[in-house]
């Protein structure tokens, strides 16, 4: 049933693009005069591309159809980049951002302690507040999963234990044993009175879950919304996925991470050798955050997508300290467990922004590595700016060490990713290859004082195109046990040289190179 669905959904969106393009050439061959006009149009429109503040890449990507394909190249950009139904989805987004600023303002005790003692927080804990509004919180307990079962074996418990609401938004939601236990606690705890939403991606639709299934959930008491369902129609509205995972549970807690809700990511089952995942579980005031991205894209896509909202719609879902707490460090405060010391800073990004957020906050930890910086993405797709970070980090003398896949769940991208190989094994990057399966982590630490664990890949579609979230950590316990977990990585990987690099088929190494041309689409 969904092979079918996907099935008629491919097909019905390349014949609207077929008859598309064969309009295009209707006009070129049949009209003249439109045929000029036509190609004026994809001239003006390459000197706008060329001009505009956009990543390199992605000029390159427009610049090549608009020269090659005059006559049609200016009204398919067009009509990709002035999508009506995307544009008006992101002035949603945004106008519930600015709405939940006020819940999200930066503790002025934390900001001063922060200028006083000046570090790599200071930065980019501005930059972080100033590009996407979200805040640095202290005292705040972090758990880190070194693999998704981890995860599950701590979350089910917590399920258990909600009283008030739970908030969860996956990516990718597949029936099996991870989530039919999940399930099961929720119905049941929706049938005790806690309020439980859930949002996933509308790709769950046509890969993973039967035909209206939100209908099955809303029947057992779930609130349930679909992030952009997908239809079979030829658009750029199917581009922007929301891959964030975040679970929160009354306010208390918050999990966040590359782990989905499906068997592989608990290596139930085995598609591609063992799983390797992440994921980090905050408890204290650093959950507001996760709550309000939650809340403002729930609230974006519903329909109260239309109407403002006042404070009471958020309140509810946010803990309210009690006056003598407010200036009370957590590990003091009732009820709190939380170890001393630490900044942690959880953000988000997506296509609605126009600063490139987790992008930055990425080549911040890249430039201001010392002694060293090591990285796991399960892919490896980047504009030259990211590379020449990876570049510079090496050849002034900082441990660069990067971990992708040996077994990838896609092949092209995984060719695409592989031709960075010489690239950075010249600058002296070291390389290595995931053995006993898929590296689906997303994490980066450095110097053994800060990391990033969340959902952004290092390619395109999760710099640009996707809704991400990420967890900062600053000088808190939690980064030895990430770097440790890195290490015993290490020990399952096979190093990547220019010998094992030209043993590739060469025609996988050209197709690599001919895909890279799209890498910003892939």
């Amino acid at each position: 049933m969904v092979f079918s669905r996907l099935v008629i959904t491919i097909v019905l969106v390349m014949v609207q693009a077929y008859f598309l393009f064969a309009t295009f050439y209707w006009l070129s061959n049949y009209m003249p005069i439109i045929s000029v006009i036509l190609a004026l149009l994809s001239g003006v429109l390459l000197i706008y591309v060329v001009n505009r503040d956009m990543d390199p890449a992605f000029k390159l990507t427009w610049a090549i159809p608009l020269c090659l394909f005059p006559l049609f190249g200016g009204l398919l950009y067009l009509y990709v980049e002035t999508n009506i139904i995307t544009i008006s989805i992101k002035k949603t987004i945004n106008r519930r951002i600015e709405e939940g600023k006020p819940f999200l303002e930066q503790d002025e005790n934390i900001r001063k302690r922060l200028n006083e003692k000046p570090c790599s927080m200071s930065a980019i804990s501005r930059y972080v507040e100033n590009a996407g509004g979200f805040p640095t919180y202290e005292d705040t307990k972090v758990t880190y999963f070194p693999m998704g079962e981890d995860k599950f074996a701590d979350l089910l418990p917590e399920l258990e234990k909600a009283e008030h609401f739970i908030l969860m938004e996956y990516f990718i939601i597949y029936e099996g044993v991870v989530w039919n236990s999940i399930l099961d606690i929720l119905t049941r705890k929706a049938a005790q009175g806690v309020e439980v939403k859930l949002m996933y991606d509308g790709t769950c639709a046509i890969n993973g879950l039967p035909h209206k299934y939100e209908e099955k959930l809303k029947a057992a008491g779930i609130e349930v919304r679909v992030f952009l369902p997908v239809v079979p129609f030829f658009s750029t509205y199917q581009n922007h996925r929301d891959h964030r995972k975040i679970l929160v549970i009354d306010g208390k807690a918050a999990y966040n991470g590359g782990v989905n809700l499906a068997d592989e990511y608990a290596n139930k089952t085995h598609p591609y050798g063992q799983w390797k995942d992440t994921a980090v579980k905050v408890e204290g005031d650093a959950v507001r955050s996760y709550t309000m991205m939650f809340l403002q894209l729930w609230y974006s896509i519903g329909p109260e997508s239309a109407v403002s909202f006042v404070p009471g719609d958020y309140l509810k879902y946010l803990p309210q300290q009690a006056a003598k707490e407010r200036d009370m460090p957590l590990m003091q405060r009732e009820g709190w467990n939380v170890p001393e010391g630490g900044y942690v800073m959880p953000y988000g990004d997506g296509p609605n922004s126009r600063h490139a957020l987790a992008e930055n906050v990425y080549l911040d930890m890249m430039n201001r590595a010392n002694r060293y910086i090591h990285v796991m993405t399960p892919y490896f797709i980047n504009d030259s700016g990211t590379i020449r970070a990876f570049k510079y980090a090496a050849e002034r003398g900082t441990e660069v060490i990067l971990i992708v896949p040996h077994i990838p769940d896609k092949k092209v991208i995984y060719d695409v990713t592989r031709i960075s190989y010489p690239v950075l094994l010249r600058a002296g990057v070291k390389v290595y290859e995931y053995t006993p399966g898929f590296i689906h982590a997303k994490v980066v630490v450095s110097d053994d004082n800060k990391a990033v664990v969340g959902s952004i890949n290092f390619d395109f579609r999760s710099l640009y195109h996707h809704f991400e979230c990420a967890t900062y950590i600053y000088r808190n316990p939690v980064i030895a046990e990430i770097e440790a977990d890195f290490q015993r990585t290490l020990e399952s990987c096979q190093e990547v040289t220019m010998e094992y690099y030209h043993s590739i088929p060469w025609y996988r190494r050209m197709l690599g190179k001919v895909l890279n041309f799209f890498a910003p689409l892939l």
